[in-house]
C-alpha cells in the first residue's frame, strides 16, 4: 500500500465471493481515496491456510492487508471476520460492518437450524449449494434476476474458492460472536445494511447506522453508487456518524 495515501479503505468480501464483487464500485470512488480489495486466503489465486478455521492463522496471513491506518470494510462474512480479527491485529481507523451484525444466526433472520441445514447441504453437494446461495442472497434486491446476471458476469459460474476454506467460513458464520468485541470496540464501528436484506433479522437492520434504500444483502451489485458514497464519507471522517453526513450531496 502507498504510504502517501491519506484515506485508505480495505474492502473484504463475504462467503463464496472473491474480491471481484467490489468491481461495480470502481467508477464512483473519489480520487482522494485509495481502495484495496485483497482476497481472503483460499479465494481466487491466494493460497489457502493449512488450518482455515484458525483465526490466529488468518490474522497472520492478513496482517499486511489490514493496516491500522486504514478503514476496514467487511461485507457479510467479511464483516464477521474483520470484527473477530480486532483481537489479533492493531485496530483500524474504523470498522464498517456491511450486511452483518455482531453474529450471524438469528431467530428472525437466518436461524441456527437453517444454517445447520445449509452446512449439511454444502457437505453433500458444494457446487449446487454454492449456486443456491448465490440466488438466495439476492432475494432482497429490487430485481433479483438482473442482480444474479450481474453477479454471474462478475464472478462466473464456478466456485473460485478452496472447499476447505468455504467449509471453515460456514463454521465461522455459525460460531463467531462479536458481541463482546463490539460492546467496547477499539475503533469507531459503522453498521450499514440494505433496507431489504433477507439474511438479516429486522431488528439487526433497524440498528444499522445507515440503511441503503433499494438494496438487499448485495449492495455492491444493486446500489454501488450509494454504497460508495457512504463508504467514502466514513473514510474521510471515520469518527463521524453517517447520520451527520448528507450522502446525497457527495460527489
Amino acid at each position: 500500500m502507498s504510504d502517501s495515501a491519506t484515506n485508505t479503505l480495505v474492502l473484504l468480501s463475504g462467503w463464496g465471493c472473491d474480491a471481484r464483487i467490489w468491481c461495480p464500485l470502481a467508477p464512483f470512488w473519489p480520487s482522494e481515496l485509495e481502495v484495496e480489495t485483497p482476497d481472503w486466503p483460499g479465494y481466487a489465486d491466494r493460497s489457502p491456510l493449512a488450518y482455515p478455521a484458525s483465526l490466529e492463522a488468518l490474522a497472520d496471513a492478513m496482517a499486511e492487508d489490514l493496516p491500522g491506518d486504514a478503514v476496514w470494510v467487511g461485507w457479510s462474512l467479511g464483516g464477521l471476520l474483520a470484527g473477530a480479527l480486532l483481537d489479533y491485529l492493531p485496530a483500524p481507523r474504523a470498522l464498517v460492518l456491511l450486511g452483518m451484525g455482531a453474529r450471524f444466526p438469528h431467530p428472525e433472520g437466518v436461524s441456527p437450524t437453517a444454517l445447520t441445514r445449509f452446512r449439511q447441504a454444502f457437505r453433500r453437494d458444494p457446487v449446487a449449494t454454492h449456486a443456491h446461495f448465490m440466488h438466495w442472497q439476492l432475494g432482497g434486491e429490487p430485481s433479483p434476476r438482473a442482480a444474479h446476471r450481474r453477479l454471474r458476469t462478475l464472478l462466473g459460474d464456478e466456485i473460485n474458492a478452496d472447499a476447505a476454506t468455504l467449509t471453515a467460513g460456514l463454521t465461522h458464520l455459525a460460531e463467531i460472536d462479536n458481541t463482546r468485541r463490539l460492546a467496547t470496540p477499539p475503533c469507531p464501528v459503522h453498521r450499514l445494511a440494505g433496507e431489504d436484506d433477507p439474511l438479516l433479522a429486522p431488528a439487526v437492520r433497524e440498528r444499522a447506522d445507515y440503511r441503503l434504500p433499494g438494496a438487499g444483502h448485495c449492495p455492491p451489485i444493486s446500489q454501488p453508487m450509494r454504497l460508495t458514497r457512504a463508504l467514502a464519507a466514513i473514510a474521510v471522517a471515520p469518527a463521524r456518524s453517517l447520520a451527520e453526513t448528507s450522502l446525497e450531496t457527495m460527489p
